[in-house]
């Protein structure tokens, strides 16, 4: 299935998606956003990087920066931050490689890596070239990470954008789920997964009420 150019959702939200579905869905669903110094400084590390009229080259290397991107099949849209592209046997044999740079240092779970992944499958779609692996630069460890884009994560991504459209076509923002993560959510005060446990409280509470009810029936 190809998505329509209305259908198009923002690439960047694959990453909220792959945190936390309900932030991700109050972000893009309910269109509620709270600024930290988290995401401001995240937003001031691509600020530096993103030029659309950088292009540098060097030897066989060249380097092309603020990319836009789009896929029809994964119904996203976005900006790449930087595409390498190296150039050998005279400009007929060429190499390619993101760069996405990011504040503070490698995630323990694969938010980061969907977002680069989708970002290739983004750009092999418009340019028909094929791209193997690609490199995160986290600003807190000051070197290159690298990711495969195998086609596990390739499944993932794709998995993540079906839902995500499935979500945000039928407006459905997710039940709260607490869990160790929603310290770190800038959206904690919005989404108040500490009602969780009172409204499962009130549930059970209605549910028994109801029940004694119709045994006095």
């Amino acid at each position: 299935m190809d998505y329509t150019e209305e259908d198009l959702l923002p690439l960047s939200g694959i990453q909220h998606f792959a945190f936390c579905p309900r932030q991700w869905a109050l972000i893009h669903v309910e269109n509620q956003w709270v600024e930290n110094l988290g995401t401001a400084e995240g937003r001031l590390v691509h600020q530096r990087v993103d030029d659309p009229y950088y292009s540098e080259s060097r030897g066989q290397l060249k380097v092309e920066r603020a990319i836009p991107l789009v896929s029809r099949k994964l119904g996203l849209y976005g900006v790449a931050d930087l595409m390498e592209i190296i150039e050998e046997n005279n400009g007929n044999k060429k190499s390619y490689a993101l760069v996405e740079y990011k504040r503070g240092k490698p995630k323990v779970d694969d938010r980061d890596q969907v977002q680069l992944c989708a970002q290739a499958i983004c750009i092999e779609e418009m340019q028909n070239i094929k791209l193997e692996y690609g490199f995160f630069y986290y600003d807190m460890v000051k070197h290159r990470q690298k990711v495969n884009f195998t086609l596990q994560l390739r499944v993932r991504v794709q998995e993540l954008a079906e839902a995500m459209h499935y979500f945000f076509s039928n407006g459905i923002t997710p039940v709260v789920k607490k869990s160790s993560k929603c310290k770190h959510c800038s959206l904690l005060d919005i989404c108040l997964p500490k009602l969780e446990k009172l409204n499962g409280k009130a549930n059970n509470y209605l549910a028994n009420y109801f029940n004694e009810l119709k045994s006095e029936e």
